[in-house]
Order: structure tokens, then C-alpha cells, then sequence
């Protein structure tokens, strides 16, 4: 395997809209190369620990086969505040200049449905076994965490993986499970499961240590 393309970086020269749906309160943004992204926010609630999840583990999917939005690294003007009449974007923009992290946006995309929505089984093992190896607490029925663009799965949102770096000196705790439970409410745990196995090598390798985020 050869080692994962750089992450483009590009700057923010428009705030459009929020995306309230988010506890963290992304937004659309307009960039200098005229792409529209999910704008994660460096000053966000969640913190600086979320967005390298977000890159890290969107990279690995992305290494991986998986299909993930192109993430970018964003560099925001704190002074686009003044043009925002809400205080509570205003002081967002503010505590996050300089450097933060963005998705591509995928305009009409759905949220997807488990009822509604066929999963390949492939493709559900393979969100699955990542899911597991990151320690991905976030993909539920109540928060899926996928979106369907163009008759496509697309994942999104992995800010909530890898909790072991919130709290090292307890992950590496003699006493710590090193299984993950919850990965018995995944979302795609009942089309995926029968596959893991199938797949498990063809995963692993595709993950060697030649790969790795940029």
C-alpha cells in the first residue's frame, strides 16, 4: 500500500448557514477554490480532540475503500464574524481562527434510513469493522451518522471515535475492557455482521502501516 494523499488545504471566504443539527453547530462554508463544506469548528464544545478523530478516522475509512466526503483542513478569518448578526456564531467564529477541519458538502443529500435504505453487505461490513476498530460509539438508529447522495452511503461524523485519547492514563488501565460493547447498536450491525470475518484481512491490510493521514 502506498501512503494516503496530502490534505488539501483551502481558506474560507464565505459563512452561508449553520447546520443546527449538530450538537458543535457546523456550518456551510464557501471556500477560495469555490467549494461548498461542512465547517467543524476548532472552538466547538466538543473541542480540538473531535477533529482529529474526525480526520483521522475519515482517513482510515477513506484508505480503507470506504466512502467518505473529501475532508479538508480550513483556515477561518476570525473577522467573518462581523458579518454574522447571531452572537452565539459570532463568538464560534471568533474562538476558532485560524486552522479547523471541513467536509465536502453534499448538496440534497438524506439521512439514512435503515427501514427504507438496502445496505450491500460488503459495504456494511466494512463501516462496521472500522467502526469497531476506532471505537466509533456515534452510528445508531438514533443517530446514523450516513447519508445517501446520489444513490450512494456516504459516512459522516467521526468525531465521536477514538475516546481513548480524551482519557489515556484510564485507556492504558490494567482493568480497561479492550472490547468495544456498544457495537451491538450499530445501525448497520445486522446486514454487516455476517461479513466481518470475510473481509477482516482484506481490511487489515489495506490499513498496514504504509498508510497513514496527512
Amino acid at each position: 500500500m502506498t501512503a494516503a494523499a496530502a490534505v488539501r488545504r483551502v481558506t474560507a471566504t464565505r459563512y452561508v448557514t449553520p447546520l443546527r443539527e449538530g450538537g458543535s453547530l457546523p456550518a456551510i462554508v464557501e471556500a477560495d477554490d469555490d467549494g461548498l463544506y461542512v465547517l467543524k469548528f476548532r472552538g466547538a464544545g466538543q473541542g480540538r480532540k473531535a477533529l482529529i478523530a474526525e480526520l483521522v478516522v475519515g482517513e482510515l475509512a477513506r484508505a480503507a475503500g470506504l466512502p467518505v466526503p473529501e475532508i479538508v483542513l480550513i483556515d477561518l478569518d476570525a473577522d467573518l464574524a462581523r458579518t454574522e448578526p447571531d452572537p452565539e456564531i459570532q463568538d464560534l467564529i471568533r474562538a476558532s481562527g485560524w486552522l479547523n477541519l471541513a467536509l465536502d458538502y453534499l448538496p440534497g443529500a438524506v439521512t439514512f434510513d435503515p427501514l427504507a435504505f438496502d445496505v450491500d453487505a460488503d459495504l456494511a461490513a466494512g463501516i462496521l469493522w472500522l467502526d469497531a476498530l476506532t471505537g466509533n460509539v456515534d452510528r445508531t438508529v438514533r443517530n446514523t451518522n450516513l447519508m445517501i447522495w446520489h444513490g450512494r452511503l456516504w459516512m459522516i461524523d467521526h468525531g465521536a471515535a477514538l475516546t481513548f485519547h480524551h482519557d489515556w492514563a484510564r485507556h492504558l488501565a490494567a482493568d480497561v475492557p479492550r472490547g468495544f460493547g456498544r457495537i451491538c447498536d450499530h445501525v448497520l450491525l445486522r446486514p454487516g455482521a455476517p461479513r466481518i470475518a470475510a473481509r477482516d484481512a482484506e481490511l487489515a491490510q489495506s490499513l498496514s502501516p504504509a498508510v497513514h493521514p496527512r
